[in-house]
């Protein structure tokens, strides 16, 4: 298996393999997310058009089995935006780490922290300062929460902490919004963490 970093033309090759994940990924708890492939099209062509649209891909062979998205921030994402500014958050600075999906036989494998640590380096390319990324919060007490679950903003947030200590911060409060697809009304946390100054280096695609 490895992690590749695709943007483009390869960036725009793999949207049916991520369309497909996030179909089977999303409909588990806490997304619960009722995707179809026509609905996940026209997603993903907006995603694929954002300035500095980037998709780590995990492959098994020549199969993918996993990605990562990201993109910037001023360019898309409506629903962040008026309370990332509210909050001081300049816009054109950050970055945004969407959605991370990856088929349940590959996980525990170490390849969430190569999906996060590619998603940096072209940000820190970019000469992005920043970058902030949400997880679903669903009620404790929710009817399909399954045992032992544990909240998937918390690992995201443990890796960029560690990674920047002094400035990694949780966004105070919740964004509330009704997504399209979602099965019921659901709350997103958001995690803000700047990143060290930019450095160059090369990212080669596929």
């Amino acid at each position: 298996m490895n992690v590749v970093p695709l943007t483009g033309d390869k960036l725009s090759a793999a949207l049916p393999a991520l369309a497909r994940l996030r179909i089977e990924v999303f409909r588990a708890f806490p997304y619960l997310y009722d995707g179809d492939l026509a609905y996940e099209e026209k997603y993903l062509s907006t995603f694929a058009q954002s300035r500095d649209a980037f998709v780590a891909a995990a492959y098994d062979g020549d199969e993918i089995i996993g990605c990562a998205t990201s993109s910037a921030l001023d360019t898309n994402h409506q629903e962040l935006i008026a309370p990332l500014s509210a909050a001081g958050i300049d816009l054109a600075s950050t970055f945004y780490n969407g959605e991370s999906v990856l088929s349940a036989a590959y996980r525990g494998r170490g390849l969430g922290h190569a999906f996060f640590d590619h998603r940096e380096a072209h940000a820190r390319e970019r000469g992005y300062a920043r970058a902030c990324f949400c997880a679903v919060i669903r009620p404790e007490d929710h009817a399909r929460k399954p045992a032992g679950y544990s909240r998937l903003i918390a690992s995201g947030t443990r890796a960029a902490i560690k990674k920047s200590p002094a400035s990694s911060r949780i966004f105070p409060g919740k964004i509330s919004m009704k997504r399209a697809k979602a099965k019921s009304q659901c709350s997103f946390g958001c995690a803000i963490y700047e990143h060290a100054p930019p450095r160059r280096r090369a990212i080669s695609d596929r």
